[in-house]
């Protein structure tokens, strides 16, 4: 199968799942290739669910579900298939990095000899980003994240972390700059700018 032939694929099974929250967003592409490598090896992580270095159809569509980002489960199929090598049961990191990257050229246009800093998302694009991922986090729109809000996403995510309201408790205290118990905006972001610099 060609390189178009896997991207069309690939934009076919995400794409009626983007519809739901709107539109794309670039940041589905981070501008700095070595945090963007982190970062998408700590999703692998999370979507391996036995740790067994593949993540298999059920796996990624298990994330996908806890994400609320509900894929066409045979359409999904077909796509990890175009990237799974012959005698794996699923996706190693090297096969998901290459789908992440034909995603995103699929749903953003190719960056291949483009410097990511410069694609043209601008400053409000990324503040809007942020609040976006902010109203992810704040479930009852109250404009704070408390540690029962952040322990509830962290569960739908299936991260062991979530098991502990006192862990998330510290977590918020982290990060919680005017000590009230609760992330606002302010520290959300500056919390954000801190991960991505």
């Amino acid at each position: 199968m060609e390189a178009g032939d896997q991207q069309s694929l690939a934009a076919a099974a995400v794409k009626p799942s983007l519809k739901k929250s709107a539109t794309a967003s670039a940041s589905f592409r981070l501008r700095n290739g070595s945090l963007n490598a982190v970062r998408l090896r700590r999703v692998f992580d999370l979507f391996d669910r036995n740790g067994d270095g593949e993540i298999t159809v059920d796996e990624l569509a298990q994330a996908l579900d806890a994400l609320g980002l509900v894929a066409n489960r045979d359409g999904l199929a077909a796509t990890v298939a175009a990237y799974v090598p012959d005698g794996a049961n699923g996706l190693r990191f090297e096969d998901f990095d290459a789908l992440h990257r034909a995603l995103g050229d699929a749903l953003f246009g190719s960056l291949a000899g483009a410097d990511i800093a410069d694609s043209g998302v601008d400053s409000g694009d990324d503040e809007e980003e942020m609040r976006e991922a902010f109203k992810v986090f704040d479930v009852d729109g109250d404009g704070f994240i408390s540690a029962s809000e952040l322990q509830e996403v962290l569960k739908k995510l299936g991260l062991p972390e979530a098991g502990s309201l006192a862990t998330v408790r510290e977590m918020i205290l982290n990060v919680d700059r005017n000590s009230d118990g609760r992330v606002d905006f302010g520290e959300f972001k500056c919390m954000m700018q801190g991960i991505t610099i």
